[in-house]
């Protein structure tokens, strides 16, 4: 680790940067997990940027930075642009520690999260993303699921490692993603276009609880398809390899078949109607069995899943052709 030491000693050798919007009790939580890191023989900190602003996160912060005397503790408002990308460039360019961590306020990282992120860096990588663990009992909910995905996925800020000279060489997050979607692919893009390589810290770990959430929350995130629009114009081939190589095809048909019904229906072509709807609703109940695959059956969560699969398809074409346009491409 002592490639990391800054020439001043005054100087952390590694800062967290912790985005935060209104959830101090989640914030709580990891900060204390923070607190009790362990394996670090140099001074380091922690800088928490707030989004909201909330004054329960400020009071929060200020009294836990009261209380301990290492790592140094600081509160910081995001400036500028909102969002969890724009929080972070205010977190990380406010530090001069020459390797930044990155964690979300709503995860629990490992006692030796740091230090084993610091190790995984020894070899020279310019960044390196840690392992997310997400505790499920029984099967999943739909939510739940989409938690997991963090288990599978290469770089996310919920668990991530970079060396400061290689932010400021990408000029760090992209403000233009404003979702807590797609800003940790866009920098990991970024890092591997003018690095060339992006490592993994499988030893630096940090849990994720799933978050209770409202009913329906699946058609809210259909928004998030527009940033993918935003990261497909910017990496195109990186976009093609690791994210998504062909269109969602069961959307375009229950889209193309409800709008060819109503059509038919207006044209007073009442079978082709009834046929191209019922198309529709078939495309939505295979939609819907997907979801369920493996996952939940309780009748609730079953109800759910019917209900959001009829809309989820008109909200994700909507959303992509929105920010295909307005990021002049078309993406798969």
């Amino acid at each position: 680790m002592k490639r990391f030491a800054a020439a001043d000693p005054t100087v952390p050798a590694i800062a967290v940067v912790i985005a935060t919007c209104r959830r101090p009790a989640l914030l709580r939580r990891c900060l204390q997990a923070l607190l009790a890191q362990q394996g670090l023989a140099r001074d380091w900190e922690i800088v928490v940027v707030d989004d909201g602003p909330c004054a329960d996160t400020e009071a929060l912060v200020q009294a836990l930075a009261a209380t301990c005397k290492r790592p140094r503790l600081r509160y910081a408002r995001a400036q500028g642009t909102r969002g969890p990308a724009g929080a972070r460039n205010t977190g990380w360019r406010s530090t001069r520690a020459p390797v930044v961590a990155f964690t979300d306020d709503d995860t629990v990282p490992a006692p030796d999260w740091l230090a084993e992120g610091l190790r995984a860096l020894d070899d020279g990588l310019v960044a390196a993303g840690g392992r997310v663990v997400v505790p499920v009992d029984g099967p999943p909910t739909d939510h739940a699921r989409m938690t997991q995905g963090l288990e599978r996925a290469e770089f996310v800020t919920a668990n991530a490692f970079v060396r400061r000279s290689a932010l400021l060489g990408v000029g760090g997050f992209d403000t233009r993603f404003t979702r807590a979607w797609r800003e940790d692919s866009d920098l990991q893009f970024a890092l591997l276009e003018r690095y060339g390589g992006v490592g993994r810290a499988e030893r630096a770990v940090v849990v994720h609880p799933v978050r209770p959430v409202r009913w329906g929350i699946s058609m809210a995130q259909q928004a998030n398809v527009y940033f993918d629009a935003l990261l497909f114009a910017k990496h195109p081939d990186l976009y093609r390899s690791r994210i998504r190589r062909h269109p969602p095809w069961l959307y375009g048909l229950i889209v193309a078949s409800a709008l060819g019904a109503a059509g038919a229906a207006l044209a007073g072509q009442g079978p082709l109607a009834g046929a191209l709807a019922a198309l529709a609703l078939a495309g939505c109940l295979v939609f819907a069995l997907r979801r369920l695959r493996g996952a939940s059956h309780a009748p609730a969560h079953v109800a759910e899943m019917l209900v959001t699969s009829l809309a989820i398809p008109f909200l994700a074409c909507y959303w992509r052709l929105r920010g295909a346009w307005r990021f002049r491409t078309l993406f798969p």
